[in-house]
């Protein structure tokens, strides 16, 4: 089996980060990567300790539920983002971000990129668009990008090859021989 290159690896991994989410909305994960070792993990999710939405069922949010419009979602949502957990979680343990790389499953939205680049990451590598439907914020957020002092902010797809790579190892036990022992 042919081995995945080193952004669709990490992607991948954030993809499984991603599965620890606490948000029935939208589920994401992120990875923080300097010289292909991951520093730092994060999922969208609230506050350590804190009840999740997917705690209350597969339909509920918080923000829907007490009728918070789009517009205000990021002061009534419970969960923090996934590059801001991984953030946290880096200087939670001392872990320096500087120049390093983030993998996400969805591009950052303005207030994780402030975050992104003040801890000194320098590429961000995202699965999916964040599909706002605020043209006015989103303009604005496409010139942060510019200010942000990145070297890379691109797009990357896991390739259908790999995806199904990854299906039949975890259908499988990771250990079980390929070849047969030698004697």
């Amino acid at each position: 089996m042919p081995r995945p290159e080193w952004h669709e690896y990490f992607m991948l991994i954030a993809k499984l980060v991603a599965i620890r989410s606490g948000c029935n909305s939208r589920p994401t994960g992120a990875v923080i990567v300097k010289d292909k070792r991951i520093l730092a993990t994060g999922y969208n999710g609230p506050m350590p300790g804190a009840w999740h939405c997917t705690d209350k069922g597969p339909n509920y949010c918080f923000r829907r539920e007490k009728g918070i419009p789009d517009i205000d979602k990021y002061n009534y949502c419970r969960a923090s983002h996934a590059e801001a957990n991984a953030i946290a979680q880096a200087a939670r343990f001392g872990i320096s971000l500087e120049g390093a790389s983030l993998y996400c499953t969805l591009a950052p939205c303005y207030v994780c990129l402030k975050l992104i680049a003040s801890a000194g990451i320098k590429e961000i590598y995202y699965e999916y668009d964040y599909e706002s439907r605020d043209f006015e914020r989103d303009s604005f957020w496409r010139e942060a990008i510019k200010e942000a002092g990145l070297r890379v902010f691109q797009q990357i797809k896991v390739s259908e090859k790999t995806l199904q790579e990854v299906m039949e190892i975890l259908k499988f036990p990771t250990s079980q021989r390929r070849l047969p022992p030698t004697l």
